[in-house]
């Protein structure tokens, strides 16, 4: 093999790698992702502001998600301290076992289905499908949220009183988002 055609098929391998973070070179043919690779790419849709990523290619199909509102609560497994470790001091633990009352507790949350605008009427010279202290039944209308110019009317799905209003008229509003507490 002469001289010219080795250099020549180095300067085309050099062409077809790319460097990532690390400086570690990657073939751009190759198919698949390693961690590090899906790590950064989660850094970047999250350093944008981005709630959902997806990306596809004949080869591979990566989707990113992350929730935005008020995340669920989960109960935490006990951890296991070790034997030499320190006195925990009581100021920390009379603050955490003073329960902090939630006022929405109890209370059945209606969500948003999906992102739109929420309206409280079916028109701007219309009065509040319902406002607290009105009484619904799971067929009430209690608002709408408008999606592409399409109006999507929301319903109760429950019996009950309404006692909380989340979302301001007029106000964007996320899948998942609360709109408003139903007092069963």
């Amino acid at each position: 093999m002469s001289e010219t055609t080795a250099s020549a098929k180095a300067q085309d391998s050099e062409k077809s790698a790319t460097k990532n973070k690390r400086g570690a070179k990657k073939d751009v043919n190759d198919p698949s992702f390693n961690m590090d690779e899906i790590r950064e790419l989660a850094d970047l849709v999250d350093d944008y502001g981005f709630t959902d990523f997806e990306f596809e290619n004949e080869n591979i199909r990566v989707r990113l998600s992350k929730m935005t509102g008020a995340p669920a609560m989960q109960q935490a497994a006990p951890v296991q301290s070790a034997p030499a470790a320190a006195p925990v001091s009581a100021a920390p633990k009379a603050e955490a076992e003073a329960p902090v009352a939630d006022p929405d507790a109890g209370l059945f949350k209606i969500t948003s289905p999906i992102v739109g605008t929420f309206y409280r009427s079916p028109g701007p010279d219309k009065d509040a499908y319902v406002k607290e202290g009105s009484k619904v039944t799971p067929e009430s209308v209690v608002c709408i949220v408008e999606a592409m110019k399409l109006m999507n009317e929301i319903q109760a799905e429950t019996t009950g009183e309404v006692v909380r209003v989340y979302v301001e008229n007029g106000q964007p509003v996320e899948y998942g988002q609360p709109l408003f507490g139903i007092k069963k």
